[in-house]
């Protein structure tokens, strides 16, 4: 097995939790090819103490231009943040990516590694004993939209204001205009996502694999508009109002501007991010360790 490794930092105290992984990348003999800044800075923490043998040789790649076509892993280490920058490498290759969690909550990770847990899940996961989850993406398309920015979204596509003043956002779902939305903004999520930004702004919880689209404002000024659940299939066509012409368009995390002349257009991709899971992995178990969903002390000792 090939499996090609990214982290958006390597800190002194992931120390021990990359020790871990180093040891098991020694134990399960899989050909490593590392993200060239997360390889110096390994080089960088264990050269400290002399002991850049831990670090098994591979292979480097920078972008998904010279990421290897033989890749059949690939492993992002911290939270959902590193997961989601993952897609911008693998794109449409049907990789399977694994969260690996060295961040705080990591809905979207595979796994937990800890100092002094039993980690053998990373020798599940490096002998291939994963199931592979298939996640929509949203596709967005529009003239502002920058040549270099990837367009598609795991968790969410947002519009946000620039300025102080609210936004007028018209919306249309399959050729059918919905009433003006006025907001800061507005959040359109995969089910996945739907435990990121949608659930802060008072979105419904969906099971990762549901077929829909969530439509929630963010900050609404009218009382009667809530969240709207939407068909997977669904074409959506947003026009924005700004008080000074611009606003910003989100794809999970990364952002760029466009002009109130600007149609966006949001829809399910015509490919998926293909998640390695462990067979232990429930996102309902998710909830209640990552949320405390349903922490209530009249629930002691009845589940």
């Amino acid at each position: 097995m090939k499996v090609a490794i990214i982290s958006r930092k390597a800190i002194f105290l992931w120390k021990p939790r990359l020790r871990i992984l180093l040891d098991a990348i020694r134990r399960s003999g899989v050909e490593v090819c590392w993200y060239a800044p997360l390889r110096d800075a390994l080089i960088s923490l264990f050269a400290e103490e002399g002991n850049l043998g831990i670090l098994p040789l591979g292979g480097i790649f920078t972008s998904c231009e010279d990421l290897p076509g033989d890749v059949d892993l690939f492993v992002a280490l911290g939270g959902d943040g590193t997961f989601l920058k993952s897609l911008t490498f693998v794109r449409d290759r049907r990789i399977p990516v694994a969260g690996i969690n060295f961040g705080r909550l990591g809905f979207l990770t595979t796994a937990v590694v800890s100092e002094d847990g039993d980690n053998g899940c990373l020798d599940r996961l490096f002998a291939g004993e994963y199931r592979i989850e298939e996640r929509t993406l949203l596709e967005v398309s529009c003239a502002g939209l920058p040549k270099n920015l990837y367009p598609y979204a795991v968790n969410e596509v947002s519009i946000q204001r620039m300025d102080p003043h609210m936004l007028g956002v018209k919306l249309s779902i399959d050729g059918t205009l919905l009433p003006t939305y006025w907001a800061d903004g507005l959040v359109i999520s995969t089910a996945t996502g739907s435990t990121a930004y949608s659930l802060s702004i008072g979105g419904p919880i969906a099971m990762p694999g549901s077929d829909i689209l969530i439509i929630a404002p963010i900050a609404p000024h009218n009382l009667n508009v809530r969240p709207l659940i939407a068909s997977g299939d669904s074409e959506l066509e947003l026009k924005i109002n700004a008080k000074l012409g611009k606003s910003y368009v989100t794809l999970d995390n990364r952002q760029f501007s466009v002009d109130d002349t600007d149609v966006i257009k949001v829809r399910k991709a015509p490919f998926p991010v293909r998640c390695a899971v462990l067979s232990e992995s429930n996102f309902l178990n998710a909830l209640r360790e990552k949320l405390l969903w349903g922490q209530d002390k009249r629930n002691a000792g009845n589940e």
